[in-house]
């Protein structure tokens, strides 16, 4: 059970540390059934590997030189091993792992373009090695040198052209800025067209380390985080203007079902915040043979009544067809 505990809670320092069996059942924590998840898990052992582990975490050398002259390491970054990588995968019934760092990646290096550049670089390039070494049995999420855009332009290119990458790993965000921001679209825009693959990795935001005296940010922060930044993709339209990427959240989606009636309320009830989103989401334009501007937008009942009081002299023509949740509404505006 000592061993299932250290699987648990310390494989890496994204996941809670190590808790004794008085103190994890204190904690009214006893309803997760460790002991039905060791059965499973031995079950799974002995079956043939099946399972495919998009959330594995490596430590290249270069990456792990850096983290440690920033004074950022911490025990399962500094004793990983691609041996204990097999051993655990095997226990865990684990075909494949797709590889990354984990954070903070190069996220401390913002003031370091190249040195952010190299590092990603030859992370990326050591985790095709492992590859190579052992076919089949790993992936590779390619790092990318953010916040710096022209530098990760560039490695999504190598990454995907040269080293056949799986997808890349992003940070939940980088500063003070989340995956929503208008600074990353021009990396959005070359994962869209490649149809790519986007898994992210919570980490602590600038606003929102060390707030709480004796708790970690992994224990509650790098949830709230993977939250932050779902919101932020929704919110600015960033994943209706990318339908083509396909995004992986770590740890269920952070506090996300908690959160997520909050989310549908703010959505609808913000008069504001529903202008914004429905303008954004559903805004085809097309010129017709009289050279008008016609904008075609499917509008919640909410964002009908402000588009309503925004449009005045400028309209010539408003016509609704409403089925019963949602209207599609057509405004012809006369090109002034």
């Amino acid at each position: 059970m000592s061993e299932l505990r250290g699987t648990l809670f310390g494989r890496c320092a994204c996941c809670p540390p190590r808790m004794g069996r008085r103190e994890f059942l204190a904690g009214g924590i006893a309803a997760l059934g460790l002991g039905a998840f060791a059965a499973a898990r031995n079950a799974a052992a002995q079956a043939k590997p099946h399972r495919i582990d998009v959330h594995h975490h490596v430590s290249p050398p270069s990456w792990l030189d850096a983290v440690k002259k920033a004074k950022l390491d911490n025990p399962p970054m500094v004793n990983w091993s691609r041996q204990k990588s097999l051993d655990d995968m095997d226990q865990a019934g684990i075909a494949t792992a797709i590889v990354s760092p984990t954070t903070p990646q190069v996220n401390f290096l913002d003031h370091d373009k190249d040195a952010a550049a190299r590092i990603a670089r030859e992370s990326n390039e050591y985790a095709k090695k492992l590859m190579s070494d052992h076919p089949g049995r790993f992936g590779l999420f390619a790092m990318l040198p953010l916040p710096h855009v022209d530098a990760s332009l560039a490695e999504i290119a190598y990454s995907f052209d040269t080293l056949k990458a799986d997808g890349v790993v992003i940070m939940t965000s980088y500063g003070d800025k989340w995956l929503g921001y208008p600074q990353f679209a021009p990396v959005w825009e070359e994962l869209n067209r490649r149809k790519a693959t986007v898994y992210t990795h919570p980490t602590g935001a600038n606003c929102c380390v060390n707030l709480v005296q004796g708790i970690t940010e992994a224990t509650i922060e790098l949830g709230t985080d993977t939250t932050r930044t779902i919101a932020s993709l929704i919110f600015s339209g960033t994943s209706q203007r990318y339908k083509d990427i396909n995004w992986i959240f770590s740890h269920g989606g952070g506090a996300l079902t908690a959160f997520a009636e909050r989310l549908q309320i703010q959505n609808h009830s913000v008069v504001e915040l529903v202008d914004r989103l429905e303008k954004r989401r559903y805004i085809e334009r097309q010129r017709d043979d009289r050279d008008r501007r016609v904008v075609r937008l499917i509008l919640t009942p909410a964002g009908e009544a402000v588009l309503r009081k925004l449009v005045t002299h400028s309209l010539t023509e408003l016509r609704t067809e409403a089925p019963a949740l949602l209207r599609s509404l057509t405004v012809v505006l006369r090109k002034k």
